[in-house]
């Protein structure tokens, strides 16, 4: 069944999980993997903190996770999903429509 992006305007689906790695599979056959080693390193970035989630493809806001995600692991704007994997998977918490927190 098909898990609704962070900001509720797309699909999504995953395999795998953060402990081992997903690959995630969006838009028209289009996939991306992110290894259990970068979603560690994402994952101590932000624990503990709330911060601005960063959608934007474009330009996300300086300081979010998404514009951290773009520099340091992949340069491919994913937070729709990424936001929302952790989640699902007990590692973040939604604080608001546009701030997460990391809580291990």
């Amino acid at each position: 069944m098909p898990i609704i992006t962070w900001g509720g305007r797309s699909t999504f689906d995953y395999n795998g999980c953060i402990e081992i790695g997903t690959e995630i599979f969006f838009g028209a056959n289009e996939n991306q993997t992110i290894s259990a080693q970068q979603w560690q390193t994402l994952r101590r970035q932000f624990i503990g903190r709330v911060v601005e989630i960063g959608t934007s493809r474009d330009n996300p806001p300086q300081g979010s996770m998404g514009e951290w995600f773009y520099a340091n692991i992949l340069n491919q704007a994913l937070m729709s999903y990424v936001g929302v994997i952790l989640v699902r998977e007990y590692f973040a918490v939604r604080e608001s429509d546009t701030t997460i927190r990391v809580v291990r």
